[in-house]
């Protein structure tokens, strides 16, 4: 049975859906609250969606700050699977196990509807039951989305096949109209250089049961223990 640790801040609102979904597809979960300081041995972290410290200061900022976030950079350094998604992925790059940075959506507003993501890397643990150029149907909720990184960094994620979903259409077509947020190149979701941390916006585990949406989501858990 694999085991996962999914820590919780004053202000998540997505620990428990996670929850849900690990406990789905039988992880051994356990919700750590920020405060602590030790983390139980665990094949995936996940640092989930919500509004951690009520987003004041920056998104994420004050989360970084975190006892138990000293436990999880450590442990993303020893090769540990990290999955940070939405306000999870916006704490990631705070807390420097992923580069680049997490700006106002273009449109100046909150974003809450279904968009589409396609597959353009299957040769990781988080997608490797996905096909390459497959488009999911998955769910962004977020103010902060718009992914800006140098020049530099962004030939580095796209040279070493880092990007692994970008915003699409229904028709897997990548272009400025299927972009909700303004992120540079369409990036969804980006992974570290080793692709043991991946942070992504949109939100997998609302993808995990045909009766509340699709099960589009399923995959990355499902890969992760494959």
């Amino acid at each position: 049975m694999m085991k996962s640790s999914v820590i919780v801040f004053p202000g998540s609102n997505c620990d428990r859906d996670i929850a849900v979904a690990l406990k789905k597809l039988q992880f051994k979960n356990s919700m750590i609250w920020h405060k602590e300081t030790e983390l139980p041995k665990s094949d995936l972290i996940v640092v989930p969606g919500g509004f951690s410290y009520g987003d004041y200061l920056r998104s994420g900022a004050i989360a970084a700050k975190s006892n138990i976030l000293s436990e999880v950079v450590s442990a993303g350094k020893k090769g540990s699977l990290i999955l940070g998604i939405c306000n999870g992925f916006q704490i990631l790059i705070e807390c420097g196990l992923l580069k680049g940075a997490l700006l106002r959506n273009s449109g100046l507003k909150f974003i809450s509807k279904d968009i589409q993501v396609k597959i353009l890397s299957n040769k990781s643990k988080f997608f490797n039951k996905y096909e390459l150029g497959e488009v999911l149907k998955l769910n962004i909720a977020h103010n902060e989305g718009n992914y800006f990184t140098s020049k530099d960094h962004l030939n580095e994620l796209e040279d070493n096949e880092l990007i692994p979903i970008k915003y699409c259409d229904e028709n897997g077509k990548i272009n400025l109209k299927s972009n909700p947020n303004g992120s540079m190149n369409n990036i969804a979701g980006i992974f570290n250089n080793t692709k043991n941390i991946l942070g992504m916006m949109p939100h997998p585990e609302r993808m995990s049961d045909k009766i509340l949406s699709n099960e589009n989501g399923l995959g990355l858990f499902l890969s992760i223990m494959n």
